[in-house]
């Protein structure tokens, strides 16, 4: 019981490791496009609520799974575009839900710039916690293939919750001395977010190891594009 005991922790710092690395450098590269930081407290706040509605997203994915697979909408085990657009729209929903709770209400948020980087601390927060759980699995089953899992999350699946959450943010910003369309702008940009994060997930499943190469690279080409974006509201102030 207790060498299952260590082995089960020393799996478990492993696949926080692995897990944490990526997520901190993207926040670390990500923050430095903020002209003024943002308070310490908030950007904690923002990291953990994205950390905390991981749990939440993953049982409302299961529950629209089951839902779906019950009313005959889709087949138990088939890859369907509409199931991957609904977890795609939870996950985009959840990490705006989780900003929005902890620190888009606060006094810290008093400029445009701040509504991408809290929703990019949000999601990097939200993609550490997938990918702990992720790489988990697959420490637990096939130890081998765990760091260069952990190496296609730290330039794919990171970098893609990254942008999108930044899509949803910007258009936050955009809105930010317009409340009375900043409803309008957050359905649309989780809408965007939404339809990337689906296509994303539907490429690289449908294409295998051949396609992860594009799909890769038309992710970092928004990364790109995100900088940028954030360079443009940056000159934002009326």
């Amino acid at each position: 019981m207790a060498q299952e005991a260590l082995a089960i922790a020393g799996v478990s710092v492993q696949a926080a490791f692995i897990g944490f690395l990526p997520a901190i450098f993207w926040l670390w590269f990500w923050l430095k496009e903020d002209p003024h930081p943002e308070p310490r407290k908030a950007l904690l706040l923002a990291f953990a609520g994205g950390m905390l509605i991981v749990p939440v997203a993953l049982f409302l994915e299961e529950a629209a799974y089951k839902i779906m697979i019950e009313l005959g909408l889709v087949a138990a085990g088939a890859v369907s575009s509409s199931i991957f657009i609904i977890w795609a729209a939870i996950e985009e929903y959840m990490k705006y839900f989780a900003a929005k709770m902890t620190v888009l209400r606060l006094p810290a948020f008093d400029e445009p710039i701040d509504a991408p980087i809290y929703l990019i601390t949000a999601a990097v927060g939200f993609a550490s916690l997938e990918n702990i759980f992720f790489l988990f699995k697959t420490i637990t089953t096939t130890p081998e293939l765990s760091l260069i899992t952990g190496e296609m999350r730290f330039l794919g699946a990171t970098l893609l919750h990254i942008v999108t959450s930044a899509i949803v943010g910007m258009a936050i910003a955009l809105s930010f001395f317009h409340p009375e369309k900043r409803s309008r702008n957050v359905l649309g940009g989780l809408i965007v977010a939404a339809l990337l994060h689906a296509w994303f997930n539907l490429f690289i499943i449908k294409s295998g190891s051949a396609g992860v190469l594009p799909v890769f690279a038309l992710v970092w080409l928004g990364g790109i594009t995100l900088i940028l974006s954030l360079e443009k509201i940056k000159k934002i102030t009326s």
